[in-house]
C-alpha cells in the first residue's frame, strides 16, 4: 500500500469514511464531489494504480467491481431505472486518484456524450 494513496487508506479504515458496501476485497463509499444524486466509489481494497495495473491473473478483481455496482443498484433500489458505471485511466481518461476506482452514478438522467 502506498502511503500518500487515500483509497488505500479509507480501505484500511484509517480514514474515518461511511463504507455503504464491504466484502473481502471491495469497499465502497460515497464520493465527496459527488457530480450526481447518489455518486458512489467503488474501489478494491489491494492498491493498483489504474485498471492497466491489473495483472492478467488478478483481473477477476474488475468483476468483483462490477458485483458490487449490481448489488449498490438493487439494495438502494436504482435498478431498473439505471445507473452509470465509468473507469478513468490515466491523466486524459481524467484520473485524478490513482487507485483504480468505479465511479457509480444515478438519481438523474445521464447525456451523451459524457466528456
Amino acid at each position: 500500500m502506498p502511503l500518500d494513496c487515500i483509497f488505500c487508506a479509507i480501505a484500511a479504515g484509517e480514514i474515518p469514511s461511511q463504507l455503504v458496501y464491504e466484502t473481502e476485497h471491495v469497499v465502497a463509499f460515497a464520493d465527496l464531489n459527488g457530480q450526481a444524486p447518489t455518486h458512489l466509489l467503488i474501489i478494491p481494497r489491494r492498491h493498483y494504480a489504474s485498471l492497466q495495473d491489473v495483472p492478467a491473473e488478478e483481473i477477476g478483481i474488475v468483476g468483483e467491481l462490477m458485483q458490487a455496482a449490481q448489488e449498490l443498484a438493487r439494495e438502494r433500489r436504482i435498478w431498473p431505472n439505471g445507473y452509470r458505471l465509468v473507469i478513468n485511466a490515466g491523466p486524459n481518461g481524467g484520473q485524478t486518484v490513482q487507485h483504480l476506482h468505479v465511479h457509480f452514478l444515478a438519481g438523474r438522467q445521464m447525456v451523451w456524450p459524457p466528456g
